[in-house]
């Protein structure tokens, strides 16, 4: 008995310690988040997560992603895969030795005729890159851009390709890719978030985007995107209410802090640590996030470039909120643009879509590359998955066994075509490179082998290609 309350007593002790220095280093936190100057002069700051990568496994090439999401499945023979046979066969039946016995969305059991590409294709650029006449900005910057025409997926319906473009997995609940990378690297960012996300919609069905395609899954809360607003105020209650001023904003903060710590100390909780880096970096997006939606600084010449209208929550807007993300240090950069599911009339719902996503595409790129930002900064353009060359009505049919997606900057070649499809379209014959492969070579990039980022959850080591992936050194500079 004499022993076991000894043994009370020292937990107390122990508990009545670690609670009291939590609580003292909330503080501390709380006053570099007040006074920011006070790193300069000595006083401790609040640790950002810096990554468990310590030392790269191979030489980083990309610092930042920015991935431009097409979400609804952009048809690749409109836009990046030209396939003249498919127009002299216009009408005819699909061949069945392509279709008989693959996975078919809303076509399975219908009579399968094949639709001819409903765009013209030229070669641009002295790479010779051939790209729809739908995309005249993006066919500027042909030489700059890798096009990957083999692209393939396991998920033929709009959500779970999402998760698994996302994840890696066709299992809901696990990490994003961003949270992963943030995981693996951390943030250069102080007073944002390391990975946000924003959204765009036009030019067809908006198909839903559910949050958790930018979750955290089992990695800690942390590594969780943020969606930031398109329109309005970036954040829900960025701005404090009239009469709270900064340190009155400070108090409550402090107390949130001070409450969360001894919770921690008592029951141990990661997600309990996960909240109390959340309110930091809320209260330090208070400053951060106003200056960086404040668009006045943004010459007359960039806006038009981007064809950005600030605040009307366009694909243009978010593009240049990208840029100014990228240069905030922030890691992971993604948006999305629901407008490219296009079952019928997609003859002239891809002129639709492609007017409101090509001009400041190809301005983003061509402004980082003037930035000198371009050669560590990914970007991705691409969606859940392609169309079946087969018609439906006036437009296709979701199709995961050939589409394209194009990378630029981040260590990747540019003005090179990798990879292909058949002769129709339907499946990627040469060089094909599956969603696994595309995470390997992304994680490559930036100094990560894709094997080695792991994390042990419920008695297993988990990783964002799982037991799969290779890089595709091919297409790399």
């Amino acid at each position: 008995m004499q022993k076991l309350d000894k043994r009370l007593r020292d937990s107390l002790t122990r508990r009545t310690f670690l609670g009291r220095t939590l609580t003292g280093m909330g503080s501390l936190a709380l006053g570099s988040l007040l006074l920011p100057d006070s790193a300069a002069q000595g006083a401790p700051t609040a640790e950002r997560w810096r990554g468990v990568v310590t030392e790269p496994h191979v030489a980083p090439k990309a610092k930042r992603i920015i991935h431009l999401c097409m979400a609804g499945g952009p048809s690749h023979l409109e836009t990046y895969d030209y396939k003249p046979k498919l127009g002299e066969m216009n009408g005819q039946p699909m061949p069945e030795s392509f279709t008989k016995g693959q996975p078919i969305a809303q076509l399975q059991g219908r009579a399968l005729t094949c639709l001819a590409p409903q765009h013209g294709f030229q070669r641009h650029g002295e790479s010779g890159q051939q790209i729809s006449d739908a995309f005249p900005h993006i066919a500027q910057i042909a030489d700059d851009i890798c096009i990957v025409r083999s692209m393939v997926t396991e998920q033929i319906n709009h959500d779970p390709a999402h998760t698994f473009m996302n994840t890696g997995s066709v299992i809901a609940g696990r990490p994003s890719m961003g949270s992963w990378l943030l995981y693996g690297l951390g943030s250069e960012s102080e007073n944002l978030p390391g990975f946000v996300v924003l959204i765009s919609a036009g030019g067809g069905q908006d198909q839903p985007i559910a949050t958790r395609q930018w979750h955290s899954g089992f990695l800690p809360g942390q590594f969780q995107g943020v969606q930031l607003n398109s329109t309005g105020d970036p954040v829900h209650y960025v701005n404090s209410p009239n009469g709270v001023g900064i340190e009155r904003q400070g108090d409550i903060v402090e107390a949130s802090q001070r409450l969360n710590s001894m919770l921690g100390d008592a029951v141990d909780d990661p997600s309990i640590a996960a909240r109390i880096q959340q309110y930091e970096m809320a209260f330090r997006m208070q400053t951060s996030v106003p200056e960086l939606m404040d668009m006045s600084d943004e010459p007359q010449h960039v806006l038009d470039m981007y064809g950005a209208k600030p605040g009307d929550g366009s694909f243009a807007s978010n593009c240049l909120f990208a840029r100014r993300l990228a240069e905030r240090g922030v890691r992971f950069i993604q948006l999305y643009h629901r407008g490219w599911d296009h079952h019928g009339g997609i003859k002239q719902g891809i002129l639709t879509s492609a007017k409101l996503v090509d001009k400041a595409s190809a301005a983003l790129v061509n402004d980082l590359k003037q930035r000198g930002m371009l050669e560590d900064t990914l970007v991705v353009w691409g969606g859940e998955f392609g169309r079946t060359p087969m018609a439906q009505g006036s437009g296709r049919d979701h199709h995961i066994k050939g589409f394209s997606m194009w990378m630029a900057g981040g260590g990747v070649q540019g003005g090179v075509s990798y990879g292909g499809t058949d002769e129709l379209g339907y499946n990627a014959v040469k060089d094909v490179v599956h969603v696994h492969d595309f995470h390997a070579t992304m994680l490559h990039l930036f100094g990560i082998n894709h094997e080695k980022l792991v994390y042990r959850f419920q008695g297993r080591d988990f990783r964002l290609t799982d037991v799969h992936g290779r890089v595709v050194n091919e297409i790399l500079v």
